[in-house]
């Protein structure tokens, strides 16, 4: 059994029954929260190994929330997988721009919930795993031990899953990933056609290590079939 903490926030105490009950089956320990700020109270405390978060809590939203973790040196790197009512891909894209892993639609299948903590999870494990402790592609630098990212020698905080598609790029750079085998590599399974998901996180990734976002020289898209890094 695993030893791996989930915490599960959501103002519906329904859905956070069910989704502890799954969770719980497939061996996770599962910390709860109602609202928001119970939920950075145990964030700092029990620090989880993952976070599933509502957008919608009484108190304070999703965003806002996945915001403070991703500018907290001690959560930064803390997977998110965000849930949300809204079907509006506008509020799913803020989500990701903000710092999120993941997201999922409610209403859901409890099963999705758990095989999406298992892929992250995994592919964060075995990047741990990784013995190899840095890869450099011109003045781009991973520290894979610690799993942080330099740009220029200047310290750079990425989210997980932004970690994930550097390392993928700088271990083969020069080469065009199609969308959908990026987000298999990065995430662990596909996401059947969710496209706009890893453009987001593209983009969120140069305004972060481009000089002009919006004519990049690193990560460089490859006409109607992905994208590649290229040593500026």
């Amino acid at each position: 059994m695993t030893s791996q903490q989930i915490l599960v926030v959501d103002d519906d105490k329904s859905i956070i029954k069910i989704v502890q009950a799954y969770l719980e089956q497939a061996g996770y320990h599962v910390l709860t929260a109602y609202n928001g700020t119970s939920a950075l109270h145990i964030l700092h405390s029990e620090k989880p190994d993952l976070l599933i978060l509502d957008l919608m809590l009484p108190d304070r939203d999703g965003w806002d929330i996945t915001s403070s973790i991703r500018n907290d040196k001690r959560l930064a790197t803390l997977p998110i997988i965000m849930l949300t009512a809204r079907v509006d891909d506008s509020d799913k894209i803020v989500g990701l721009e903000l710092g999120a892993d993941d997201y999922v639609t409610k209403p859901f299948n409890p099963r999705e919930i758990v095989a999406r903590v298992r892929a992250l999870l995994r592919r964060r494990q075995l990047d741990q795993a990784e013995q190899l402790d840095y890869l450099k592609v011109g003045s781009l630098q991973l520290n894979l031990g610690q799993r942080t990212f330099t740009l220029d020698d200047k310290y750079v905080e990425v989210t997980p899953t932004e970690f994930n598609l550097l390392k993928i790029f700088m271990e083969n750079p020069g080469h065009t990933f199609g969308r959908e085998e990026l987000l298999e590599k990065a995430l662990g399974y596909g996401y059947e056609g969710f496209g706009r998901t890893l453009d987001t996180h593209i983009r969120n990734l140069r305004k972060k290590i481009e000089p002009d976002p919006k004519n990049p020289t690193y990560i460089q898209t490859v006409y109607s079939i992905g994208y590649r890094l290229v040593e500026a």
